[in-house]
């Protein structure tokens, strides 16, 4: 196998092509490698903001893919997408033109900064890193960020700053974050997850003792306490661990006297070792993003920030998008999106949701590929609690081929016999005229999932606004 840890820094490479530059994280990386004086060019199937915010800036883009895209850079990057009989990878490879992956180039380029910061888990990587980000800039540290979610404050999901500091999510999927050269981990939660490459819990948490292993003995790894499988990933490190929690009483960081406003955000006395630091008022809802804050709150402050610029960066977060976010408001219905596609996801944002002012809560589920929806499906059946009528749209397919054997209405079954209110719709018309003829002033329409969903509640505040 080539060795590409030094391949940026060989002064060989000058002019860089992307496969499938339109992405968040892709887009990001052009967008960071154009700051540094790189020559860049990419194509992706379609123009999209991203991609003409890439040519404003000086990217040669290109709509489809074809082999004649690939003129003679010194360097290809792709995305696990995209497949080994892609044209322009054909071309790549008939150069010799050096070919990585993305995680392997955002690994590269965190390299050059001395204080990585990775934020993995299962689940609340992108509000995490935006809370952190958001901190760091209170502070006036001055950092890179590469997010996997747009944040306004920062305008994209990518910020470039002068500092060593450099701020990344750190996705476990394939091993991506094997790759990456932390000085800090966060591990937030350790759950199974992408069942098409984890083999199961062991294979798991096996891949995140090999992440952390990569941060030095002069590190640190800041983890959650109230995670069984956290606890034991992180067992037998010799580097410095910072631990945070809301139930474990062994927490280095904890949170005293929490309390939650008719908007479902909590205020809470932050504790280091049992002294109260300060209280911290979030702007974004639910018991989970308490303990997001207690991990942003750790990290933040093992890098010097003050409790002043921590309690003042999490009273300015108002969410990453598609994070509980808000879409409109219309006849007194509140129409809110969120990415969760996983059991403990979806149970975590209906918590948030049923803190909030509400009459009914109407939740629109699109469940994301079909092997998790396979794989959980009792876990999805029991975590719809909260919601008083559910919604199961068509299963988005993502990279995936139907197997045949997996259908939402089976999933809409599933809740129905744990005593949800659970009806198929695979048509996002249908959907949306339902919610039209059904919804109430007071209701909470929660449109759900990682894939397209979003079209339903946007359609449903069109069929409003034009009556």
């Amino acid at each position: 196998m080539i060795n590409n840890s030094n391949i940026l820094d060989s002064g060989n490479i000058k002019f860089v092509h992307f496969i499938g530059i339109g992405g968040s994280s892709m887009s990001g990386l052009a967008e960071i490698l154009l700051s540094q004086g790189y020559r860049v060019s990419g194509s992706d199937i379609k123009s999209s903001k991203a991609t003409q915010k890439l040519e404003s800036l000086g990217a040669q883009i290109f709509i489809g893919h074809d082999s004649d895209n690939v003129t003679n850079p010194d360097l290809v990057v792709y995305t696990v997408a995209v497949k080994e009989d892609n044209p322009e990878m054909v071309r790549a490879r008939q150069l010799n033109i050096p070919v990585i992956d993305r995680a392997e180039l955002l690994g590269l380029i965190m390299k050059r900064h001395s204080f990585g910061i990775a934020i993995s888990g299962t689940h609340g990587k992108t509000t995490t890193t935006s809370m952190i980000t958001t901190i760091m800039l209170e502070a006036g540290t001055d950092p890179t960020a590469h997010i996997g979610g747009e944040l306004d404050c920062i305008g994209g999901n990518t910020r470039i700053g002068a500092s060593q500091y450099f701020i990344t999510e750190a996705c476990e999927y394939y091993g991506s974050f094997l790759k990456f050269y932390p000085f800090m981990a966060v591990i937030l939660n350790v759950e199974v997850d992408h069942v098409d490459y984890f083999r199961d819990l062991e294979h798991i948490k096996d891949t995140f003792r090999q992440f952390i292993s990569l941060v030095p003995s002069n590190g640190y790894i800041i983890a959650c306490a109230d995670d069984e499988n956290t606890l034991s990933v992180i067992s037998d490190k010799s580097c410095n661990i910072i631990t945070y929690g809301l139930k474990n009483p062994e927490a280095m960081w904890s949170a005293r006297n929490i309390s939650y406003n008719e908007l479902g955000c909590a205020s809470f006395e932050v504790l280091k070792q049992g002294e109260q630091l300060g209280t911290v008022t979030l702007s974004v809802p639910g018991p989970h993003n308490v303990s997001n804050a207690l991990a942003a709150i750790s990290a933040c402050h093992t890098c010097g920030c003050s409790m002043e610029s921590i309690v003042a960066g999490l009273m300015k977060f108002g969410g990453s998008h598609k994070r509980f976010e808000l879409k409109g408001l219309v006849d007194g219905i509140k129409v809110i999106d969120d990415y969760a596609h996983h059991p403990s996801e979806v149970q975590a944002t209906l918590n948030a949701a049923g803190n909030t002012n509400h009459n009914k809560i109407w939740c629109v589920f699109q469940p994301h590929t079909y092997t998790r929806t396979k794989a959980f499906i009792d876990k999805f059946a029991q975590s719809f609690g909260k919601a008083d009528n559910i919604i199961v749209a068509d299963i988005y397919a993502a990279r995936e081929k139907d197997p045949g054997d997996i259908h939402s209405s089976m999933l809409a079954d599933k809740i129905r016999e744990q005593g949800g209110n659970a009806t198929y719709m695979g048509d996002f018309h249908e959907i949306a005229q339902y919610l039209d003829k059904n919804a109430q002033s007071g209701d909470l329409i929660l449109t759900m999932g990682a894939g397209d969903i979003v079209r339903c509640g946007e359609m449903f505040l069109n069929i409003r606004a034009n009556k």
